[in-house]
């Protein structure tokens, strides 16, 4: 992509990104937890990593404004919704991932 233009790079940035939101809205099954065992990141880090580019450009964005914006709802609504509860194994999993980070630090 370096081949691009920066304002159209950043315009294909935004757009895939607005797209995995939009993606992890039409699939609501999928659990935080699951997705940083697998992935590690999840919705919550979608918002931070919003809020952390605004105040890099010296924008503010409140962390429960993006939070709204990556769930489609407000996050209490998202959760009473949507968020199961974790199973052991799902905690014993994410456990297990931290650790490996952990031993690589």
């Amino acid at each position: 992509m370096e081949h691009l233009d920066d304002a159209t790079r950043t315009e294909l940035e935004a757009a895939a990104f607005r797209r995995l939101v939009k993606h992890l809205d039409e699939h609501k099954e999928v659990q935080n937890i699951d997705l940083m065992i697998l992935a590690d990141f999840c919705r919550n880090c979608l918002s931070k990593w919003l809020v952390s580019a605004a105040e890099e450009r010296d924008a503010d964005l409140d962390y429960e404004v993006a939070r709204e914006y990556v769930y489609g709802m407000p996050y209490a609504e998202w959760k009473k919704h949507h968020q199961q509860e974790a199973t052991p194994e799902q905690l014993a999993a994410l456990e297990a991932r931290q650790a490996k980070k952990q031993e690589k630090a």
